[in-house]
Parts: structure tokens; sequence; C-alpha cells
């Protein structure tokens, strides 16, 4: 059977699309602000139908997106007997795409309730329920049964609920949350219940895609699959449930096609998978590899994932004159892109569509950047997959804790950066880890880029982006507006524009707040702004020759009041001339070593 990536993820798209199709049901969204172009394509029928997790393919599943009960209750109160509305999953209540539109306290709890019946073909699996996030506080019950809980706002995750289930008829599922928002101290990134200048509206409850999929009761639990470019190797660790009298896990690589490469070893050995001559991945040229793994006792195969991964090497590496640079694949390589906060006006934390999440990264790199700081958010998963795609290398930030004053809140922010890497390790856009962001929750810093760097030694560490850093980790990071700036050339870290830029231009008709928005620096048309953002990357020029590895200009697009953004928040148009931008972002990569 060809297991190429494309065919995986359209074979599991058509399972899980007929699994989880709904009668036709009232659902309008929720009015106030602008929307995107893409909320007209939104509705309960066809709502984020796409396989969520790219990178290990099950062939069978049920999409439980689409519209189910909802209901805000107080903190402490129990299951609501009435839930009385609708809201439109995987879209959180803030949102107007969700249909409901309005704030979550921390003194209220929201409850979710939908019914769904399993395929026949499904008897005598485990069947789980996977998550992509729910923020943040998470308690699932299946027919009144609880089957798990869950702390975290952007990790995945999931429970075998088939002890719960009826042997036939419908299901009941329930979901259960709290969010405090910025009233409680765990990793938020930039939500607050009180939105304004660089803070934005809150994400709470399920904000990504909810799933059912079979599994047999010995399976693969997760992989990690990490390159070794220079030993021209592909590291694969499995994780495996349940119990097999002889277990063995065999890993193929493929290539149009065909298998490449083949390999065998134990569940939670690491397996050394050759790739002789590899084609490598970079902005340039994204090549992927397809991955098949399957779990097997004895000879008989009892389990199989399909995925892919991306053979590259990222590391910094010192140029003719000695200074250090960022390279990929050990050629050094000047990255530039924008800040990108991955808000929506329309669905906030989450995309409209799928579509709408690749567009942004195809119109940065239409426009020529090679890179992105994702900042101070986790994406779901088919984000990564897109810039894996596409070729888009990403500064992925930890999102921010802003206390991180008690043992509890330093407990959840580290659980969260452990989740992060081990989540997301398997993506070759992702190329640098970033722990903190100006100061904000700074803690233990040396202490903690340690600890990433023992988690994933394949990549490097920004200990922290601007303000605040401790000499440690692979870059300084410096952030100046509207600059440009560098920090001065060190022995042993790269030097880099963590950000710079925050040119804002008010669109009217296409910004969330008409009477207070705001930018760092206003100008009043496309060809002011555009004067000024070709000047700011002119004078980037002569701090690359003296070193500096890397900028990063503020930002992708407009958020809420922020008028700092390329693109208009509903990404209606570009502000600058984009020949002239492109021209400019042409030029700095012309003048790295």
């Amino acid at each position: 059977m060809k297991v190429r990536l494309s065919s995986v993820l359209g074979l599991a798209l058509a399972v899980g699309v007929g699994c989880a199709a709904q009668a036709a049901q009232s659902w309008t969204p929720a009015s106030g602000h602008i929307v995107t172009r893409w909320a007209k394509d939104v509705s309960p029928e066809k709502v984020h139908p796409e396989y969520p997790r790219p990178q290990m393919v099950r062939r069978q599943w049920m999409n439980l997106n689409g519209l189910w009960d909802f209901a805000v209750a107080k903190k402490d109160d129990p299951k609501p007997s009435d839930f009385g509305q609708k809201i439109l999953v995987p879209f959180a209540p803030e949102s107007a795409l969700s249909g409901i539109g309005r704030t979550i306290k921390p003194e209220d709890r929201i409850w979710y309730r939908r019914t769904f019946e399993l395929p026949k073909a499904w008897k005598g699996k485990r069947v789980l329920a996977n998550f992509g996030a729910v923020d943040w506080d998470t308690t699932v019950y299946v027919n009144g049964a609880k089957v798990g809980a869950h702390t975290g706002g952007y990790d995945p995750f999931g429970f075998d609920i088939t002890d719960a289930l009826r042997p036939s008829g419908a299901q009941e599922i329930v979901v259960s949350v709290w969010d405090p928002t910025d009233a409680g101290g765990q990793p938020r990134g930039k939500q607050v219940l009180g939105p304004g200048g660089i803070m934005y509206t809150g994400t709470s409850g399920i904000w990504q895609t909810v799933w059912l999929e079979p599994a047999p009761k010995a399976r693969i639990v997760s992989y990690k699959a990490v390159p070794d470019v220079d030993k021209q190797l592909l590291r694969v660790t499995v994780a495996a449930a349940g119990k097999a009298a002889k277990p063995m896990v065999k890993v193929q690589a493929m290539a149009s096609g065909k298998v490449v490469s083949a390999a065998t070893g134990k569940p939670g050995v690491e397996i050394a998978l050759p790739i002789r001559s590899p084609k490598l991945w970079s902005p340039s040229s994204p090549f992927l590899y397809d991955l098949r793994i399957s779990l097997l006792d004895g000879r008989k195969t009892v389990d199989t994932v399909g995925g892919y991964f991306g053979m590259r090497k990222v590391s910094v590496k010192k140029d003719a004159s000695g200074v250090n640079r960022l390279a990929i694949n050990d050629k050094i390589a000047f990255q530039f892109g924008p800040l990108d906060q991955g808000f929506w006006p329309d669905g906030i934390y989450t995309a409209p569509t799928d579509e709408a999440l690749r567009y942004d990264l195809e119109f940065l790199k239409q426009l020529g950047c090679n890179m992105l700081r994702k900042h101070v958010k986790i994406e779901p998963e088919r984000y990564y997959y897109w810039a894996d795609k596409l070729g888009m290398l990403i500064w992925q930030d930890m999102p921010s804790g802003f206390g991180n004053n008690t043992p509890t809140e330093r407990t959840n922010f580290e659980d969260e950066l452990r989740r992060m890497i081990d989540d997301y390790i398997n993506h070759p856009s992702i190329i640098m880890w970033v722990v903190f962001n100006e100061g904000w929750g700074q803690y233990d810093t040396p202490r903690l880029v340690e600890m990433v760097e023992k988690l994933d030694p394949s990549r490097l560490v920004d200990d922290a982006s601007g303000w605040s850093d401790e000499k440690v980790g692979d870059v300084i990071d410096v952030h100046s507006y509207p600059g440009p700036d560098m920090p001065s050339v060190e022995p042993n870290r790269a030097a880099v524009l963590g950000e710079f830029g925050g040119l804002g231009l008010t669109v009217k008709g296409h910004t969330w707040n008409e009477g207070g928005s705001w930018g760092y620096v206003s100008f009043e048309d496309k060809k002011t702004i555009t004067d000024r953002f070709v000047g700011l990357l002119a004078n980037v020029l002569p701090l690359i020759e003296k070193g500096l590895s890397a900028a990063v200009y503020t930002q992708t697009t407009d958020v809420e009041v922020e008028v700092n953004g390329m693109m208009t928040y509903d990404r209606a148009m570009c502000k600058f001339d984009e020949a002239r931008a492109k021209e400019a972002v042409a030029k700095v990569y012309k003048a790295a070593p």
C-alpha cells in the first residue's frame, strides 16, 4: 500500500467527514467585529474537516467538530440540566464564529455536550477521544463517567473512553472547562480579560479539533523522528501502549511512493534509519520524505501510522571573519520574517479554515520571508504541517506565564514547555525554541535553557527574546522599535534582532476598532508606510555586515487595536506596495555572507 503523506491525509479526511456528518442546524456568527473572507466557508456541516494530526495519521477517525450544546455556569456548580445554547466547535466562546461571542470570566465554568454513534467497523477496538487543545482546566465525561482530566491550554491530549461506552446506540460526551485567563498564573500568552494595547481577547475552552479514532489494544502512542544530517540518519523512537507478546517496531522512509530505507527495533528504543545521500529540507527546497511506522507482535502487524520528516540541520557557524551566524544545513543564511501572533478577528485563536491557516504562510513566502517568530502562542499541528510543506523557518515561543512566582505556576509553565517540545519535535520548520519573551514571567533561565537543550539537542535555543538576556542559549536577542539595532557580537552566540519595525497604518473598514487603533509609528497611506519599510530594511544591511544573523519585523497582521501589520487584521489587503517590499526583502539576503 502506498502511504504518501497526501494520500494518507486524503483517506483520513474522507473517512472523518463521512463519520461526522451532521444534519443542517441553524447557526449564526456573533456580530460586532470584522470577519475574514473565509468565514463564509464555515458551517456546522463543514468546520475544520481536515485530519488534525499530520505527523501521526490513522486511517479511520470521526470528526466531532460542529454544533455542541453549550452552557455557562458558576465555577463550582454541577453540570447544568439545561444547556440552553449551541456553540460551533472548535471556536472559543469569545469568538464570533462560535456563535456565542461573550467573555468567559474566572468565576465561570463552561460546559459542552453532544452525542455520537460509533461505526460498526470499530467494534472490538479501543476508542480514543482526542483534543487538539482546550484552554485551560478540562474534565471529560462519557455517558456520565469521568474518563480523564487535563490542565494546559496549548497541548494536545486524549483519553481511552472504551470502558465508558454503551454496547450500541447514542453515546454522550460532556466536556467541562475552567479558564481564569489572566487572573490565573498559567501560560496564556497575550490573552487577557480586558483587551487593549498589545494584549488581546482571551480564548477559553475548546479551540482546536476534537476527534475519535479506533485503535488496537497494543498500539502506537507517539513517535519522535530526529534527523541527523551529518551521519545520514533519521533517529526514530516509538512509544507504544498495551501488551504484545513479541513487540517490534518497523520504520520505513519513502520518497515518491517508493521505500528508500527501512529498519526495525524495539518500542522505546532509538532506531537508526539510514537516509543515504539525503535530499535536504530548506526554505528554498522543502523536501519531505513520507514515513510509515508499524507496531508488530511477532510477524503480525497490529498498528500502523503514517507521517513524514525533513532532513535538515540547524546550527551556529562562524563565517570567514570568525563571526557567528545562523546556518541551515551548514550554509549560512540570513533569516528575515515577521513576528506572527496567530490571532483572527472572527476565530480569535482559531483560524476560520485550513485554507486561512495556510494563507498567512503563503503570503509571507510571496513577500520573500524565509522565517517567522511564532509569538507566545502554539498553533494547531496543521499550521506546522503547512510550514513544513511550504518551507518556512519558525522560531517557536513558549507562551508566556506572567506570574511564574509560585511552585504551582512554575510547574504549570515547565510542564507545558516540555509538552511543546515533545509534541512538535517532528516538524522540520521549527528551528529554535524561545523560552521567554521580554522578561515576562522569567525565572531560572539557565536551568530552563539547559532543560530545553537536553530535551532537544537538534535545535537552537533563545533564552529570552529582548530585555533580560542571561548569556545562555545559542543567540543574543534584542528588541528595537522602530529600529533597527543589534546586540554586540559575541564569541559563542549569534546576534539577532528579535523585534523591530511596528509601522502602523489604519485602513478604514478593515480595523477591529475604528476609533482606538495604534501603531509604534503611524502613517497615513500605502506609499509613506512602504517608503519607511524599505528604509528600515536598508538600515538592516550594514548591521548584517557587522554580524547580525536575523531580523524579526513586527508583524504579520494587525491584531485587534494594534495596527502594526503587514496585512490588515481581516487579511483583506497588504498595506505595503508588495513589489517594492519584496525587492527590499531580497536585498537583505544578498547582504549576508
